[in-house]
């Protein structure tokens, strides 16, 4: 995958290339986002899998939880070592037996699920404690890949352009196949920028669950689906938080001279009581296009598993069923009443 990062790089109209700023590869973390609590899932993992877990810890796209399928695809390019897991208090016993072998030292316990960009801040603190200067790639919990071993291929690119590019937050952008308007989009500067259709490149604007009319426009113009896969250096993703929202980035100051000592728990209880629920894609990525850069995801199926339809279209896809026998039929009729 070389020849994305170096035509992205040597591109005068699409990034220009800082050197001298780094010498030698620099460490690499990941952050697997596990707190959602997948509520609008509920009813489907219980039909499909037996019960009514939050959905990363399910098995509802056969034997390994979403969660183990997250860690094996993360695990490529990421050292366990060097993996850290955001979770919620209210999930205490799921991921006590799941990750009851991850150190405590990264495990990320959150008071509660204040959405998105908490979870990504406070996780980016814990991070920067180890180094400032470490590159970083987040990864929902509840997604499928059709290729692992391509997407990572993707990740490793992105974490390549750090090496030289410290300022970038990159987005993986999925080439889409439909005009899906519960996605996010992204649009880049231009879709035709180079004959390198993987080419990196700047973001134009951040959509944000466009209307479906709008999504039809937006696939027509070349415009990629956000994974929320995101990788770049620890120091660019907080100094465009800072920017974005000064506000949260503030609250979190006051929490980060705890971050590792026996206070900690108690300080994040004070704060996540008077935390407002923040998306990241929404109020971060939207606000700040000029901080990001989308790297084209090509030749594999992607989806976000938060919604029932797309569920039951990748079980069809992969061809797997569910282990109770009378549980497809009554998936399927759950899917007009969920989506």
């Amino acid at each position: 995958m070389t020849h994305r990062v170096n035509e992205a790089l040597a591109l005068s109209t699409s990034l220009p290339v800082t050197h001298g700023i780094c010498s030698g590869r620099v460490d690499r973390w990941a952050v697997i986002m596990t707190g959602g609590d997948g509520t609008r899932l509920r009813s489907l993992t219980r039909e499909i899998a037996g019960d009514d877990w939050p959905k990363q810890f399910s098995r509802i796209l056969g034997e390994a939880t979403l969660l183990d399928q997250t860690i094996s695809r993360v695990g490529l390019s990421v050292p366990a070592a060097r993996t850290m897991f955001a979770v919620t208090q209210t999930h205490e016993s799921f991921y006590d037996s799941y990750l009851s072998y991850v150190p405590r030292t990264q495990m990320l316990i959150q008071p509660k699920n204040a959405g998105t960009a908490p979870a990504i801040l406070y996780s980016l603190l814990r991070v920067a404690r180890v180094n400032p200067a470490v590159a970083v790639v987040f990864f929902p919990s509840d997604h499928y890949v059709s290729d692992d071993a391509l997407f990572m291929s993707y990740v490793e690119s992105a974490f390549d352009i750090t090496e030289t590019r410290t300022d970038l937050v990159i987005l993986l952008g999925i080439e889409p196949d439909g005009p899906e308007a519960e996605y996010g989009w992204i649009e880049p500067v231009s879709a035709t920028l180079t004959r390198n259709p993987d080419a990196l490149s700047w973001v134009r604007r951040f959509w944000e669950k466009p209307t479906p009319e709008l999504a039809n426009k937006l696939m027509a113009r070349g415009c990629l689906w956000n994974s929320f896969v995101m990788v770049g250096r620890v120091s660019a993703f907080l100094e465009m938080i800072r920017r974005a929202s000064p506000d949260l980035y503030d609250r979190f100051g006051a929490l980060e001279p705890d971050i590792g000592t026996d206070n900690e728990q108690d300080k994040a209880r004070s704060l996540y009581s008077h935390l407002p629920d923040i998306n990241f894609s929404r109020h971060i990525l939207a606000a700040r296009p000029r901080d990001l850069a989308v790297l084209p995801v090509t030749g594999l199926r992607w989806r976000d598993l938060g919604k029932p339809r797309r569920v039951l279209s990748t079980l069809a896809d992969i061809g797997v069923k569910p282990a109770q026998a009378h549980a497809w039929n009554s998936a399927s009729r759950l899917e007009a009443t969920l989506a």
